[in-house]
């Protein structure tokens, strides 16, 4: 039988969410969880895999087992023996073609700033000190969304096979004086895109990029050309569709 595991994470601490032989993950404590609660080895797959210190506030991932239970029961179970940082939200079956990954239809991620200095933002956002353009920043996201070839925002030496993603928002929102997070969903993302899309937008936020030239490094597909990947601490998966 399939079920779905649903959690969410603070990933200060761990090496990105994708099993790593010299880094604790956040899938490696999951599958500790589980197996110990259902006494078998399980793995699970996970909706998509977050970077190094990338937060999720939603993310699925699927299991399968021939274990009896009471999903409610694993989920209070589990809460119990993982860390503080990693909390599980439920535990549903599904059918068995349902899979965390390839069924989802888009996944929404946030990435958080702020322009004065605040301690109980600085793990999950990050400070910025010069003036952003954010009504120009919105129009180059509006930019971002006449495109599905993102190779230029995507990390050097990645192993995708293709570069195509079909972006359907790209807005920045103000949620405080001094506190934004842009907001972008798509159905797939690449690796390091959100943060390389983030470090581009804040270069035509600071008027060194103009919106040509922002159109202009989306076609020409190149890395170089694009802004810096900004810090992985402000990023957070905030929604996964199915």
């Amino acid at each position: 039988m399939r079920y779905f595991i649903w959690f969410n994470y603070d990933g200060t601490n761990y090496h990105g969410w994708q099993l790593q032989p010299n880094g604790n993950t956040v899938q490696a404590e999951l599958q500790r969880g589980l197996t110990l609660l259902l006494r078998e080895e399980i793995t699970v797959t996970g909706a998509g895999r977050t970077d190094t210190g990338v937060h999720a506030r939603e993310m699925a991932a699927h299991f399968d087992t021939e274990a009896v239970f009471d999903e409610a029961e694993l989920t209070k179970k589990m809460n119990g023996v993982l860390p503080q940082d990693i909390s599980v939200r439920k535990v549903e079956q599904v059918s068995p073609d349902m899979h965390a990954r390839f069924s989802a239809k888009a996944r929404t991620y946030h990435y958080y700033i702020h322009t004065r200095k605040n301690p109980f933002l600085r793990h999950f956002s990050l400070e910025l000190h010069y003036q952003l353009d954010f009504p120009l920043m919105n129009e180059a996201g509006r930019i971002l969304m006449e495109y599905d070839d993102f190779g230029a925002f995507c990390k050097a030496g990645s192993d995708v096979k293709t570069t195509i993603c079909h972006v359907t928002a790209a807005q920045w929102h103000q949620t405080a004086e001094d506190a934004w997070y842009f907001e972008i969903t798509a159905n797939r993302f690449l690796r390091n895109m959100v943060r390389a899309v983030v470090g581009t937008l804040i270069e035509v936020g600071r008027h060194r990029m103009t919106l040509d030239e922002f159109r202009q490094v989306i076609e020409g597909g190149r890395r170089t050309q694009a802004g810096e990947s900004m810090p992985a601490l402000a990023l957070c998966l905030e929604k996964v569709e199915y």
